[in-house]
């Protein structure tokens, strides 16, 4: 199984009033560090996808060694963005399952990705999706059947839409610090505050 992530980064962080993908954690800017990990995990290809801000964010990693692209309907919400991503991978990279993950939950790293697709090897279900806060959501892995379903959301829905739609076909994977993102000042303080040094707590 052909394995592609979309790191989503195309936001403008209007809540931060800063851009949010270069927001320093323990030294490094989130963005790279959501490369980082998804390159160290097994998937197969990665792409990210760029919107506001877009020249800017390209200066927070190594854009000449990362594929990405600008998603110039970013403005139109989260799922124009995911299918950018997904669209790329699925004409570029003929890929059997997707992974996507946002550039904002600082704890998804590269064990939490395998996980995502050993649980999908191994449960023979259609989607693993992560679970915190009482709900489910990203970082989530979808199967080929449900592209099609993914291409179909519009304006602000996300991928949670389609989790919800098929329960019984989803397997969960507890990752309650996918609750910590970081959308204001007072996350970003916050998180700073209490893990001021470079290994973050393992995700699982």
């Amino acid at each position: 199984m052909k394995t592609g992530v979309i790191l989503l980064a195309a936001g403008s962080s209007s809540r931060l009033g800063r851009s949010k993908q270069l927001i320093e954690i323990q030294g490094e800017k989130l963005i790279n560090k959501g490369i980082k990990e998804a390159k160290k995990s097994r998937a197969d290809v990665l792409v990210v996808v760029l919107g506001a801000n877009a020249e800017l964010i390209q200066t927070g990693f190594d854009s000449l060694n990362t594929p990405f692209i600008v998603n110039p309907h970013w403005q139109h919400g989260m799922a124009s963005s995911m299918q950018a991503g997904l669209r790329f991978l699925m004409e570029k990279e003929a890929i059997d399952q997707v992974v996507l993950m946002l550039c904002d939950q600082p704890f998804v790293d590269a064990s939490l990705l395998d996980q995502l697709m050993t649980a999908k090897a191994e449960s023979g279900k259609g989607i693993v999706a992560a679970a915190y806060s009482d709900t489910l959501g990203v970082p989530a892995l979808f199967e080929s059947y449900y592209f099609e379903k993914l291409l179909q959301l519009t304006g602000s829905e996300g991928a949670k839409k389609v989790i919800f739609n098929h329960l019984s076909e989803v397997l969960t994977l507890d990752f309650p610090l996918g609750a910590v993102d970081l959308d204001t000042e007072e996350d970003v303080n916050q998180f700073l505050s209490l893990y001021p040094i470079k290994n973050l707590p393992n995700s699982n």
